[in-house]
């Protein structure tokens, strides 16, 4: 008679069989594993522990076993990752996302919400609450209205004081901050009014628009600091991502999809580094952001080997210290940045003073090296000079 294996079987026989093969976690990828083949989440595996595994399901787990044995990243194997606050799928080829990469995207935000978003964030809008005496007090803030619009013409269209003697108007003005003005005034598609000195995209004033952000990422890979900006600050930054192979692009696009964001809102092109940004676009980002190939070629060879044989070395080879495109991109961050735009790159942990170096040698301001949370120096920061 064929053995029956449930989930609890097959999770213990493959937590085993992976700790004998080095992983360094295996009952976390057996979880993983198993929550792959059979489709269910990690609490539900521990809710059907007696639950029989299909034919087909052991199959996909034998498959997923012997390729991780031979040391296929999980990530790849599962198709899929976690990053932030989204999931983004994952294909040999194309870099995986990795926690530090996280980190880069929190300093860039935190930039963002400092010098651009924060001080141009729009007042809420309020909703209408609708109250017993709202229509009483509608309709004598209307008449009110139209009092001091017949004063005003008999007046020969001249201004009119109130009883007090105050400014034009601070009647009806008073009136509207009583117990009944629940809402800003709205227009007639009953969107609420901005301030007139709130940006537009382009940075131009414009009543009912939000001054937006303008992000560059250099070497997308999967999208996912693009992605996560824009997830994380929906309709208030627009990203353009670039990246020279076209399998990394195609990904992309594809995750862009598989979130719901749309084309405008993080546009992904092909292209090495700049190249695709286009004439009019020039100097007008408030950040480039990337994660390069930054592991120096001498180190390229010790890497474990679920990153040196699976994961391409075009996103990974930096040259022989490691900042052979760190340096194109310092270079064309002038063109790239507008006045104060911020250049933030994630880079090899011993490379990081001689970048910093690079960039103040190039006249770039504020310049620092930040730390991933491992306390590892991993980041590079620096400022465009301010006009």
């Amino acid at each position: 008679m064929d053995e029956i294996w449930t989930i609890k079987r097959c999770m213990e026989w493959t937590e085993g069989f992976l700790g004998r093969c080095g992983e360094e976690r295996p009952r976390l990828a057996a979880e993983w594993l198993l929550g792959m083949a059979t489709g269910f989440k990690r609490i539900d595996l521990y809710m059907n522990m007696d639950r029989p595994l299909s034919s087909q399901e052991l199959a996909v787990m034998h498959d997923a076993a012997v390729r991780r044995r031979g040391g296929e990243p999980l990530q790849y194997i599962l198709g899929e990752t976690s990053f932030r606050t989204i999931d983004v799928t994952c294909e040999r080829g194309v870099l995986i996302p990795r926690p530090e990469t996280e980190m880069l995207v929190e300093l860039v935000l935190e930039y963002l919400d400092r010098e651009i978003l924060g001080p141009m964030q729009p007042a809420l809008r309020r909703e209408r609450v609708e109250l017993p005496w709202n229509a009483e007090v509608d309709q004598a803030r209307q008449e009110e209205r139209a009092r001091l619009a017949e004063e005003k013409r008999a007046a020969g269209a001249g201004e009119v004081p109130d009883a007090a003697g105050g400014e034009p108007g601070a009647a009806a003005e008073a009136e509207d901050n009583g117990p009944a003005a629940e809402m800003l005034e709205t227009d007639d598609a009953g969107a609420a009014e901005a301030p007139s000195d709130v940006q537009d995209a382009e940075g131009n004033g414009g009543v009912g628009h939000v001054r937006r952000a303008r992000v560059l990422e250099v070497g997308c890979g999967t999208g996912c600091i693009s992605l996560s900006i824009a997830s994380e600050r929906a309709g208030r930054v627009l990203c353009v991502a670039t990246d020279i192979d076209a399998h990394a692009v195609g990904l992309a696009r594809r995750n862009r999809e598989r979130l719901g964001i749309s084309p405008d809102k993080v546009d992904i092109r092909q292209g090495d580094l700049t190249a695709p940004v286009t004439a009019d676009e020039l100097g007008t980002f408030d950040v480039l952001v990337s994660n390069p190939p930054y592991i120096p070629s001498r180190v390229m060879p010790t890497l474990p080997v679920e990153i040196r044989d699976f994961e391409p070395s075009l996103a990974l080879d930096g040259g022989e210290d490691g900042l052979d495109i760190f340096r194109r991109l310092l270079s064309a961050a002038p063109r790239m940045l507008s006045p104060g735009g911020l250049l933030a790159c994630e880079l090899f942990e011993d490379a990081l003073d001689a970048a910093a170096g690079l960039c103040r040698a190039a006249g770039m301001e504020d310049v620092r090296v930040a730390s991933d949370l491992a306390r590892r120096p991993r980041f590079v920061l620096a400022r465009m000079p301010r006009l």
